[in-house]
């Protein structure tokens, strides 16, 4: 047999192997690592995908919440992962944004993962707490540029989009506001609630149960448009800042080198999940909007998401705390 027959030979086998593989998968638990912590909104949308896995296939889908580094540590303990099928992430854009925000990470962005599937996608939206002296956009960049230094804005953590919106946001009105960074979006809104900090920049679905409250006050929210949940809040382009705008999306990644089988079971499966009528009604009531897509299609958006992404963080003039 010949080289070139012996290498067609080697991957035909392997093709089997992976497809033999992929046919007993999965028959033990999954692990689905938030790089954020729990009750923030990349909390909730994976716990939703997770259950219903649980449910379809019969095993059992452990959400592991590892925050800290805008990402960093979560995407970090996938890359390292043995590339089974058994472990898996939900990714926020801050996973693009990081490529260009830090100047050495302990992984490659792109070649350390095997793209799954876009999942859905939220706008930012800037809200205050009731004791801040502004209801409008317009209205905090006044009472802002009068104190300047003085106010401070909470995100759920350096590098994520929201900071990005936050650098952004102050950038283009030329205000200066103390950034405090938090391990999710969860703890921020805590605080903000309590006071502990004026503003948050976060995903509208983590703070929309306290704004239709009226435990928070809405200025903004960063989308072109308004969102379709709060459509009484309009967005921050319309408030005065043409052209403002970002968008936080979701993403399933697993290690790479996982059997290509197993990461067409996961699409075909969490697509399928994500598309269905009671899990789309769950989320959009929430403010997330479902998106999906094929490991190809995900794997060529990251790509172009990490190339604009490079250019707000330079406009932004962030830095990595």
């Amino acid at each position: 047999m010949g080289m070139t027959s012996r290498f067609i030979a080697a991957l035909a086998l392997n093709a089997l192997a992976g497809a033999v593989f992929a046919q007993g998968y999965p028959n033990k638990t999954i692990r689905m690592i938030v790089p954020f912590a729990a009750g923030g909104p990349t909390d909730i949308i994976t716990r939703t995908v997770g259950q219903k896995l649980t449910e379809s296939w019969g095993q059992p889908v452990v959400i592991d919440n590892r925050g800290g580094g805008g990402g960093n540590i979560g995407s970090d303990i996938l890359a390292k992962a043995t590339p089974d099928g058994y472990t898996l992430a939900m990714i926020i854009v801050g996973h693009a944004i990081n490529a260009s925000l830090y100047s050495k990470l302990p992984y490659d962005p792109v070649k350390d993962f095997a793209p799954v599937t876009l999942a859905g996608a939220a706008t930012i939206v800037l809200v205050a707490h009731p004791s801040v002296q502004a209801k409008s956009v317009k209205e905090l960049i006044a009472l802002a540029k009068s104190k300047p230094g003085k106010i401070n804005w909470a995100s759920p953590g350096t590098g994520t989009p929201h900071h990005l919106a936050g650098e952004l946001f102050k950038t283009r009105t030329g205000i200066d506001m103390v950034h405090i960074p938090y391990k999710g979006a969860a703890p921020a809104v805590v605080d903000l609630l309590g006071g502990q900090v004026s503003l948050a920049f976060v995903s509208l679905p983590a703070a929309l149960p306290h704004i239709k409250a009226g435990k928070l006050t809405a200025l903004g929210v960063s989308s072109p448009q308004r969102s379709a949940v709060a459509p009484e809040v309009p967005t921050i382009a319309e408030s005065g800042l043409t052209g403002y705008e970002l968008e936080n999306w979701y993403g399933v990644l697993a290690p790479a080198g996982t059997p290509r089988e197993i990461v067409n079971k996961l699409n075909g499966e969490i697509v399928k999940i994500l598309q269905t009528q009671d899990v789309k009604e769950r989320l959009n009531s929430q403010g997330f909007e479902i998106r999906t897509s094929t490991p190809e299609q995900f794997a060529a958006y990251l790509k172009s998401e990490i190339v604009k992404w490079a250019k707000i963080v330079k406009d932004s003039g962030a830095k990595v705390d």
